[in-house]
């Protein structure tokens, strides 16, 4: 593992050794033994709350999570539904965080305010993420610890605007006083390098982890994001405002073609958006159905590897950024002057 080469408001507020956040990988992607290998490799990773596997997965998970890492923290993803009562599911959750040692979790979707007061009773960290700057506002004020935005590129849910990560990075880094995490089509260590250079104290990768040895999905679709350039992203679901960026698969193609035909009842939609049938991908290995979260930084998950091996190549390229923008940069002195 590499050693701890930047100190952020972010690897102090987690007490972790690198800015890199693993985000949750969709409904039961990111798994205790995928989170305990980000966390072991100096990072904070996420285990998703939500699976279509039986009402026990979060609690075994966690516990798994647990007796991989130590003392050491690690995080939950909360997914606040906007649907009524979509709150109060994630608010009975929290004793079993608390219970467990979860240090932080990583809220998105409706606004987290309705469960603050029972995350910060238990000692939660709360980061919150959003797909614009306007929203990461609201977010300061309810009281978060940390936002996450995430840009137009991100695999999953980019938002309706679709403003490119390099544009909200600025803007966020300029607007927000707190503790910044950005995301959306970074993979490469010369992203982590530009992102704390822009003003970020983090960042948070998703699909390129998702060719991560420690992800119990299956053996064939890691191999097959291996072999992908990126192209293969398309965002779907515009009609309904719910943008969702994902693997351009058969499923993807059926909801293109409502939303070519002027669909925007859900109905319509349901059949090809149900969650069983990404379940069903990450099992078999066959990408053709389900919404299959998916960015363009899948042109750097390249290979299968060890989250760990991920993390330390990810850092070298940090370094490496760095010092290239160090011997690019012209010492006179008028600019040592202005410097000081």
């Amino acid at each position: 593992m590499r050693p701890q080469v930047m100190k952020t408001r972010i690897t102090e507020l987690l007490g972790i050794r690198h800015p890199i956040l693993c985000g949750g990988l969709g409904p039961g992607v990111s798994d205790g033994k995928y989170v305990a290998a980000v966390v072991n490799a100096g990072c904070m990773g996420f285990i998703v709350a939500t699976s279509p596997a039986d009402e026990d997965w979060l609690e075994h998970q966690i516990a798994m999570c647990r007796s991989l890492v130590g003392g050491k923290g690690f995080g939950v993803n909360m997914y606040i539904s906007k649907l009524a009562g979509g709150a109060d599911r994630m608010r009975k959750l929290i004793p079993l965080l608390a219970d467990n040692g979860v240090t932080c979790v990583e809220t998105a979707g409706a606004s987290p305010d309705a469960i603050l007061p029972a995350l910060r009773e238990a000692g939660i960290v709360v980061i919150h993420k959003v797909p614009a700057v306007r929203y990461a506002h609201t977010a300061a004020r309810v009281g978060v610890d940390a936002v996450t935005v995430v840009g137009a590129d991100c695999g999953g849910h980019p938002g309706t605007f679709l403003i490119g990560t390099m544009v909200q990075t600025a803007h966020a880094a300029r607007d927000i006083s707190l503790p910044l995490v950005v995301g959306g089509g970074i993979g490469t260590g010369s992203h982590i390098a530009a992102a704390l250079a822009m003003g970020a104290d983090a960042v948070v990768l998703g699909t390129r982890m998702m060719v991560s040895e420690e992800l119990w999905v299956h053996p064939s679709y890691k191999e097959h994001i291996a072999q992908l350039d990126g192209t293969q992203s398309v965002v779907v679901k515009k009609l309904l405002r719910d943008h969702h960026r994902v693997l351009n698969n058969e499923s993807a193609r059926d909801v293109l073609a409502l939303e070519n035909a002027g669909s925007a009842d859900f109905e319509d939609y349901r059949p090809h958006v149900v969650g069983a049938l990404a379940h069903n991908a990450y099992s078999t290995g066959d990408l053709r159905q389900g919404m299959l979260d998916f960015g363009p930084a899948a042109v750097f998950a390249n290979k299968v590897q060890s989250v760990e091996a991920i993390v330390d190549e990810l850092i070298d390229e940090a370094l490496a950024a760095s010092q290239r923008l160090d011997k690019l940069r012209v010492v006179t002195s008028q600019n040592i002057v202005a410097a000081e």
